[in-house]
């Protein structure tokens, strides 16, 4: 599985906070460890732009090769930029622009799926009429690239804590 920052985002800030919900954290150390997780630079880059604890807690319990190097994935990375430069009469500039941006996760993370068939763990949901964002399932939809949520991936794991 590949994260998305929100799965660290969210869960820090709402769900699972590093000071109630220690089992939560200490079981994505371990999924990390494994290599049952992995994520991507651009992902990093969107956690450590904040000096905060979640920042810290990933500099002190992920392991060094976690983040993987986005470069790689350019060939992938150039489909799903023209997959979402097609999609100029559904979306504003605005979303565009922000999709499109190099130092966004969500396009990269797309790329990483379909060049390793793995599933993206994200929690966005679709919104296939929607103008202001191109949200990562409708376009990991329109790859037929797998997706779902924190939980949803827990289940598929069996993982309990």
């Amino acid at each position: 599985f590949v994260v998305d920052s929100n799965f660290f985002i969210q869960a820090h800030r709402s769900v699972y906070p590093l000071d109630v919900v220690p089992s939560f954290w200490n079981k994505i150390k371990e999924l990390a460890a494994n290599g049952t997780i992995i994520s991507l630079d651009k992902v990093k880059d969107e956690i450590y732009k904040n000096d905060d604890e979640l920042k810290a807690w990933c500099t002190e319990n992920l392991p060094p090769d976690f983040f993987e190097k986005s470069a790689p994935l350019i060939s992938a990375y150039r489909r799903v930029i023209i997959w979402a430069m097609s999609k100029k009469e559904q979306y504003h500039q605005r979303a565009l622009d922000e999709f499109l941006a190099a130092d966004e996760a969500d396009a990269w993370l797309i790329a990483y799926c379909l060049e390793h068939n793995i599933t993206l763990i994200t929690h966005e949901r679709s919104s296939p009429n929607s103008r202001k964002k191109i949200k990562i399932p409708d376009a990991c939809i329109s790859f037929k690239v797998d997706y779902m949520d924190t939980i949803a991936m827990f289940r598929v794991l069996k993982e309990v804590f």
